[in-house]
């Protein structure tokens, strides 16, 4: 399930749109301070090993926790699409993107390739609460609870609903200028460069043992 958030200048037709998933972001912080306190208390009471083994487990676990949960972003604006993944920042212009598709995830694809929204999880269950009040007809009566509700049309799963508007920014864009361009993908050292250091670290405290 995903979350857009909008602000709104007057002078463009369709506001920026950011999405995350409020899931992943609760259960990285929980993640984040459990592995905290565990790590904390070894750094604290531990003897030099364990310390050190500590220090490299968080070195290696806190960065890739962050990456996979507090990082994933999807932006969109009026001339481009900005992809914010684990490991990698895919900025592309709307004139570089050829389709946008939900099946078992969610995808953009551009004449280099393929990118996944990690921001944008597609909900299996959700889609299948959806369909069986579709298939339930537009005057049957509704639950009072859940995707189902008594007032207003049957909704999409938040998955599709997302990349429908992803695809109607999409379309105002395709005669634009400015909306023009190759996709740039930017590596996010700064999580990597941790992640290998903590993975090196805990490999040479292993074989130590």
């Amino acid at each position: 399930m995903t979350s857009p958030e909008r602000s709104s200048p007057p002078q463009q037709q369709f506001a920026e749109r950011s999405y995350r998933s409020p899931a992943a972001l609760v259960g990285g912080v929980l993640l984040l301070l459990l592995g905290l306190w565990l790590g904390g208390d070894a750094l604290l009471r531990g003897d030099a090993r364990t310390k050190l083994t500590a220090l490299f487990t968080l070195l290696l676990g806190v960065p890739l926790v962050a990456a996979f949960t507090l990082r994933p972003r999807v932006r969109a604006n009026e001339d481009r699409l900005t992809v914010r993944n684990p490991f990698r920042t895919i900025t592309l212009p709307w004139g570089a993107v050829e389709n946008l598709r939900a099946t078992f995830s969610a995808e953009v694809f551009t004449s280099a390739g393929k990118y996944q929204l990690w921001a944008v999880p597609v909900s299996l269950r959700q889609r299948k609460k959806v369909s069986k009040q579709a298939a339930r007809g537009a005057g049957a009566p509704r639950s009072r609870f859940g995707l189902g509700g008594d007032d207003g049309p049957v909704p999409r799963a938040m998955a599709d609903q997302t990349l429908d508007e992803l695809r109607e920014i999409k379309e105002s864009a395709a005669h634009r200028e400015s909306a023009t361009g190759e996709p740039v993908v930017r590596w996010a050292y700064e999580f990597i460069a941790p992640c290998v250091a903590g993975a090196v670290g805990l490999a040479v405290m292993i074989g130590l043992q």
